[in-house]
């Protein structure tokens, strides 16, 4: 099975009403092919899904192993890491630019770039997406809108503990999306 099918698989597992049009919608959005960021962590053509299911796989293992018992429901631990990042789904374009070759000529070179038609902010856009479709629940939304922690401005310091405080699945949430980055680069 490869990612595209594991990713489509694994989110067909969730039941709510809406799910099979935010299905659709994915398929019909470059989410499968699109990079995770333009220069950082999975910075080529599939790096979006590859961190996405990194991200379903460590939040997982992390909820399942948490010192403190968390009662999350299932569909919630596919929802939150599988869509944290939708907002990136036809976000990045293919651009060139002129780089010396290992001979040092002159050759045009493919990068991303950022093509933001929906400047809507990261986490809450992506909330938005989904409740374009189907119905979250007021942990998801704050797991998904605050996932990015204290990479937000710092005025938001406060409450995003406050959040962390009320759905300790958000920080969670934004721990497995560190570790994604950082220990696999994806």
């Amino acid at each position: 099975m490869n990612n595209e099918e594991k990713f489509l698989y694994i989110l067909g597992q969730v039941k709510r009403d809406g799910m099979e049009n935010l299905i659709d919608f994915i398929k019909k959005t470059d989410f499968f092919k699109a990079p995770a960021s333009t220069r950082f962590h999975g910075c080529y053509e599939g790096g979006l899904l590859e961190h996405s299911l990194k991200v379903y796989d460590i939040l997982k293992h992390k909820v399942e192993t948490n010192i403190e018992p968390l009662d999350v429901n299932p569909e919630t631990l596919i929802l939150v890491p599988l869509l944290h990042d939708l907002c990136k789904a036809n976000f990045y374009k293919v651009d060139y630019r002129n780089a010396k070759n290992a001979l040092g000529v002159w050759e045009k070179v493919p990068y991303y770039t950022v093509d933001d038609t929906i400047p809507y902010g990261h986490g809450e856009k992506s909330v938005m997406m989904i409740t374009e479709y189907i119905k979250l629940t007021p942990e998801e939304k704050y797991a998904i809108r605050w996932h990015m922690g204290y990479t937000e401005p710092k005025e938001l310091y406060n409450t995003i503990g406050a959040a962390y405080k009320k759905y300790p699945l958000a920080l969670l949430t934004h721990e497995a999306d560190l570790e994604a980055t950082y220990f696999y680069d994806i």
